[in-house]
């Protein structure tokens, strides 16, 4: 018999069939709590690392423009806006719950003309070589069971001369701060979640994820692997987050 092969939902191991439906499970749960829980949790900072992001991808008008595990639409919104009339976004999430939350909210909002939304996994996107000017993943790759698999897919469909973007909770880079953050994760963020989505157990996932996931040097190296050049990161927050970019030339 062949090996079975595992890997990680948070701290629990799975196997590797099974994560995708978990991770969907968590993500159908917390649907439509998402955007008031991120301000919650973020104490609404999350704001001003998505603002970064976007002054980052140096994004224009007429451009075209993939944000994978878009989610609630907050940078496809914002990227609508900068392209313009002439260009394009694609809103592209793997969670059907979360794309039609974000469709929803964005044609409430007026937004329309200049975005698509593809439910979709990053590990093998459906989309042209050489398609998108510019790719970002916010908040999602910690989620993906191959990141490789992902980072090689998303280089794939970047055009030459474009940059890619990955915003993700990393590694504090103050000990005291790792402290209190580790603290805040495993006590307070299920509490929240319990109060607010009613379901500690996602909080809880979440939580795990982050720890599970890449430090920045890890992913920088990981990018390079993956085809990208200039990888490099930016901590945001402490290290909290960081924000990594790659280009394809």
């Amino acid at each position: 018999m062949s090996e079975q092969k595992t890997t990680h939902f948070g701290y629990e191991t799975v196997r590797v069939e099974d994560k995708v439906q978990k991770v969907g499970e968590v993500f159908h749960s917390v649907a439509s709590s998402y955007d008031i829980m991120n301000d919650l949790m973020s104490f609404g900072i999350h704001r001003l690392w998505k603002r970064y992001t976007i002054e980052m991808s140096a994004a224009r008008a007429g451009q075209k423009i993939l944000d994978i595990a878009g989610g609630t639409g907050d940078l496809t919104m914002k990227f609508s806006r900068i392209v313009g009339s002439e260009g394009k976004v694609v809103l592209a999430d793997i969670n059907a719950s979360m794309l039609s939350v974000g469709r929803d909210r964005l044609l409430d909002q007026g937004f329309a003309g200049n975005i698509d939304y593809v439910q979709a996994n990053a590990e093998s996107l459906p989309f042209e070589d050489n398609t998108f000017d510019c790719i970002t993943i916010s908040f999602g790759l910690r989620n993906v069971t191959n990141k490789d698999k992902a980072l090689e897919s998303m280089y794939r469909v970047l055009k030459p001369g474009g940059r890619c973007l990955v915003l993700e909770f990393s590694k504090p880079t103050h000990e005291i701060l790792e402290k209190v953050y580790d603290r805040y994760s495993f006590s307070i963020l299920p509490a929240m979640g319990k109060l607010v989505a009613k379901d500690a157990d996602s909080y809880r996932y979440l939580a795990e994820s982050i720890r599970m996931h890449p430090d920045q040097n890890k992913l920088k190296h990981m990018m390079r692997k993956a085809g990208f050049d200039k990888s490099e990161y930016f901590n945001l927050t402490g290290g909290i987050v960081a924000l990594h970019r790659g280009f394809k030339y």
